[in-house]
């Protein structure tokens, strides 16, 4: 499995914005209880998702830097965990770059590597060109699973759905 860089807010500024307020910038009055909906989702899946501990709503493209750097070392999956528990169970600032080598540190990175990486602007813009590579090809949302290159599908979705998209693209060779 491989993450691609794919940003839901690419225009936000580099240090995010209140969470508060793009909570009511993209969903209005009806924003507390989508967040609501979610944690009770998460709850039966054992997910202790903490909104309330969100301050920032965070541009994350140096977050996407770190994943492209995790990957060269072969630890992507374990950063992604680690960049999901901090961001959605913890509120960590993911505008942070402190922050971020803390969370690359968590999944067995070198921290001072992964600092000094952050500190400058290495890889910027080929996170940000394949961001747009993305949206070009038509994703527009997380996540979006894309098998043998061949099939894609957007979404949360069943166990059983991700299966027959697997499936058919082995067929598709």
């Amino acid at each position: 499995m491989r993450w691609l860089p794919f940003q839901l807010n690419p225009d936000l500024p580099e240090a995010g914005i209140p969470r508060e307020d793009y909570v009511a910038r993209k969903f209005g009055a009806r924003g507390k209880g989508v967040n609501e909906r979610v944690t009770q989702a998460g709850r039966q899946v054992g997910i202790p998702f903490a909104y309330d501990k969100m301050t920032v709503q965070p541009n994350t493209l140096n977050a996407h830097r770190l994943m492209y750097f995790a990957e060269r070392a072969g630890r992507q999956d374990e950063l992604a965990e680690e960049l999901f528990r901090a961001h959605f169970t913890e509120g960590a600032n993911l505008t942070d770059r402190e922050a971020l080598a803390e969370i690359a540190a968590r999944a067995g990175l070198d921290r001072k590597a992964a600092a000094d990486y952050l500190a400058g602007d290495t890889d910027r813009d080929t996170i940000a060109r394949a961001d747009v590579e993305a949206r070009n090809a038509g994703i527009g949302g997380v996540p979006y699973f894309i098998f043998n290159r061949k099939v894609g599908v957007s979404g949360a979705q069943d166990p059983e759905t991700l299966l027959d998209a697997m499936e058919q693209a082995l067929q598709e060779r």
